[in-house]
């Protein structure tokens, strides 16, 4: 099997390596590097016109996914509602 070999052929391979979607670990923290990759070679201007709307792209989606966890997150969280929680374990502690 070849390094390129999951990658769909409407996504090609980055300088980089492959699109953020083949990657089965990608995680907020990744997505974020990789997003800083992307900026820093876009910034340095060494990119043709090709590449530059391809790391476009790949930030987009990034972006996308980045927005979309934090999304999950800030629902887990609100979900938990941790000052309710605290609330009721101390008034439970009062009661006895």
């Amino acid at each position: 099997m070849t390094a390129h070999a999951s990658v769909p052929s409407t996504a090609p391979p980055t300088l980089f390596g492959p699109m953020p979607e083949t990657s089965p670990t990608l995680t907020y923290e990744t997505a974020c590097a990789r997003i800083e990759a992307i900026i820093r070679r876009l910034d340095s201007g060494e990119s043709g016109l090709r590449e530059t709307l391809e790391l476009c792209q790949e930030g987009r989606r990034l972006v996308e996914f980045c927005a979309t966890e934090l999304e999950a997150v800030g629902q887990g969280l609100e979900e938990l509602r941790l000052d309710e929680l605290v609330a009721r374990l101390e008034g439970g502690r009062a009661a006895a």
